[in-house]
């Protein structure tokens, strides 16, 4: 691909992954995406054979920057144990960003009944990569289940997610990350 074509790609991707976090897949259609991207409809077909691709690839792009920024944060910390309380606070953070909206992922999943459609499955991938950031971390501890620890960490921080979104209570990240260092004292006893 030449410049030209890798740009109009990422301006397309960029402007549908906006889109989609604002509004959701059913409310981005395709005029919206040529009005607000600027792109013509016949580049759009050029680079993505429909919508559903579109926005599985811009769903696929915030997944690894998200990721990629989630564990550069949490990893500022000097151990594992203040890495996993980290991601408390680094989620707190992300609650009181701009434009936050709760969780790309949880939204786009909830639009979409079929648990095979691509949609799903990208949710559940990243659902699972951040679980298994959480395993590595809880890895490093010396504990009898580490796994166990990862699914409750995992727990705590969705429903933070959850709750700073539905309930516009952001310090649900405080509250998550008290109950995380109490699992944290349980599990190195």
């Amino acid at each position: 691909m030449d410049k030209t074509t890798t740009d109009t790609r990422l301006k397309i991707l960029d402007t549908a992954e906006a889109l989609i976090y604002q509004n959701g897949i059913h409310a981005t259609g395709m005029d919206l995406l040529v009005k607000t991207s600027g792109v013509a409809r016949k580049s759009i077909y050029r680079h993505f054979e429909n919508k559903d691709q579109v926005a599985a690839a811009a769903l696929n792009a915030r997944d690894v920057r998200w990721l990629n920024w989630f564990r550069q944060e949490c990893d500022k910390a000097g151990s594992p144990e203040a890495r996993i309380l980290g991601m408390f606070t680094v989620l707190k953070g992300w609650f009181k960003s701009e434009g936050y909206r709760g969780c790309a992922f949880i939204n786009t999943a909830g639009e979409v009944g079929d648990s095979h459609d691509p949609i799903r499955r990208i949710a559940k991938h990243h659902k699972q990569k951040l679980l298994d950031y959480t395993l590595e971390l809880t890895g490093q501890l010396n504990i009898a289940q580490p796994a166990v620890l990862a699914q409750q960490l995992l727990l705590l921080m969705e429903g933070a997610i959850t709750v700073s979104r539905v309930m516009g209570d952001y310090d649900a990240a405080d509250t998550a990350r008290d109950v995380a260092q109490l699992l944290l004292k349980q599990a190195t006893r």
